[in-house]
């Protein structure tokens, strides 16, 4: 029996008794000044900002930290608030060994390895707070809330941490308000320079393998994934890039731009993805920019929307004239059309309404109304944040709040991401069926929703 299969066969046994019966203690019963006990999966870079956010809100007990690349440079700072926390590699090895210590955890790893990790801590009766993008893939991200639904005393919670600042109560009370109606488009751009690797868009193969770090658990690393030589471009950020990694910077930041107005103007699934633009298109990581066009259809009495996606540091929207001149080129005469095309965009959002245009940031910065409409308005009392994004988790696993961004909300924005990064990496048109979740016009594409097979021994994550 080899060192993981004990880990393979309790996870499935004990997700098979979790959907029969309550195997297992669910929303913790707390008293006061007691924490939960709290397991962190990814300590370096995002994932340690998570460790410590949680832990600050004094809420969380930390038990145990887990990551591939323990003592690495990005995981010190971690470890040494943590001294005595046990320390593992494998996720699996930190279930055998302390699963009945361990009532949530957090996962702050790449896109790829947040799917099996996740489906390995619900079926183990765990609440689960897992960096987005979800996942990485239309299947994973399905099977994922599938498992939410199974699980229903288990919380759940997408780190995208504007979800529970300004912008997210703001949005809500405009909304109901009715000062936020009719929206027909919007733009949501990131034009800000990333931190990726410099390989050529002409390449034709993978790059050559490198030494892997003594540090590093490459096997572990690369979970479902069918195999790589290791590349120290693939790892500590550099992953988002590869499509076999991560979401690119639709999957990075549209969680922070795109998530109130999918929720709140209900926009579900798409009927069409359209790359309008690609450059530097190839088949193993993202373009260099991206123009990526969203249709979605009518929804109850609100009428058909787009969201037009750019990112590239050259690839900027234009912005209506009456934008302002907050990171504007102010010696670039407005278009024919009444619009300006910047020289520098922070990330944000421009919300085309039939009668209001409102302009917005990334994460939790809120709204403004561009012109002089707001003066003729009665805007509603915005409420404050009773908890931010962390807090809001740690209460919900003790039953005092419901988190913002459960899975069910969570996940088909994720989605949205997994379909424009299909069509970034085809480079074409998608037509999506809302009602079959099948792409209609493109059998390879379609495929791709359920993407490779999963890497040897890593199937079980899979089933449900």
């Amino acid at each position: 029996m080899n060192k993981h299969q004990n880990s393979r066969r309790d996870f499935l046994k004990n997700a098979g008794l979790l959907g029969a019966a309550a195997a297992f203690p669910n929303i913790l019963s707390k008293l006061p000044g007691e924490k939960v006990n709290l397991a962190c999966i990814g300590i370096g870079n995002q994932g340690g900002s998570d460790v410590m956010s949680l832990y600050n809100t004094g809420l969380a007990n930390i038990v145990a930290l887990c990551d591939v690349d323990m003592g690495a440079p990005q995981t010190l700072k971690v470890l040494e608030k943590f001294p005595d926390v046990p320390r593992f590699q494998d996720f699996r090895q930190m279930f055998d060994k302390m699963g009945s210590q361990i009532e949530a955890v957090s996962v702050g790893v790449p896109d790829h390895s947040h799917f099996p990790i996740t489906m390995m801590a619900l079926g183990l009766g765990k609440h689960v707070f897992v960096e987005k993008p979800m996942a990485r893939t239309f299947n994973e991200v399905e099977l994922m809330m599938a498992a939410a639904r199974k699980h229903p005393n288990l919380v759940t919670q997408m780190g995208n941490q504007g979800h529970s600042e300004g912008n997210y109560f703001q949005f809500k009370a405009w909304k109901e308000a009715g000062i936020i109606k009719d929206v027909t488009s919007m733009t949501a751009h990131m034009n800000s320079a990333r931190r990726w690797h410099s390989w050529d868009p002409k390449i034709t193969k993978f790059p050559a393998g490198e030494s892997i770090p003594s540090s590093l658990d490459w096997d572990i690393w690369q979970g479902v994934v069918q195999p790589h030589e290791y590349q120290k471009d693939f790892v500590n950020g550099q992953w988002r890039s590869w499509f076999d990694y991560g979401l690119g910077a639709l999957g990075d930041w549209g969680a922070h731009i795109m998530d109130t107005a999918h929720e709140f103007l209900e926009l579900g699934l798409p009927t069409e993805v359209n790359m309008v633009k690609a450059e530097g298109h190839n088949n193993f990581f993202y373009p260099m920019s991206s123009t990526i066009l969203f249709k979605f259809p009518e929804r109850k009495n609100m009428p058909a929307m787009d969201i037009t996606w750019y990112d590239g540091v050259n690839n900027i929207p234009p912005v209506p004239a009456n934008y302002g001149t907050n990171a504007l080129d102010p010696n670039i005469p407005p278009a024919s059309n009444g619009k300006i095309q910047p020289a520098k965009l922070n990330p944000g959002k421009i919300i085309y309404g039939n009668d209001l245009i409102f302009k917005g940031g990334s994460h939790g910065s809120t709204l403004s109304i561009l012109g002089d409409a707001a003066k003729d308005l009665t805007l509603p009392e915005v409420p404050k944040s009773p908890s931010n994004h962390y807090a809001n988790f740690l209460k919900a696993c003790m039953g005092q709040e419901k988190t913002r961004s459960p899975f069910e909300i969570a996940g088909p924005l994720s989605q949205v991401f997994t379909l424009g990064v299909m069509a970034q990496k085809l480079n074409t048109k998608l037509l999506f069926d809302r009602k079959t979740k099948k792409i209609t016009n493109n059998s390879l594409a379609n495929s791709l929703l359920v993407g490779a097979q999963p890497r040897k021994g890593w199937e079980q994550y899979y089933k449900i």
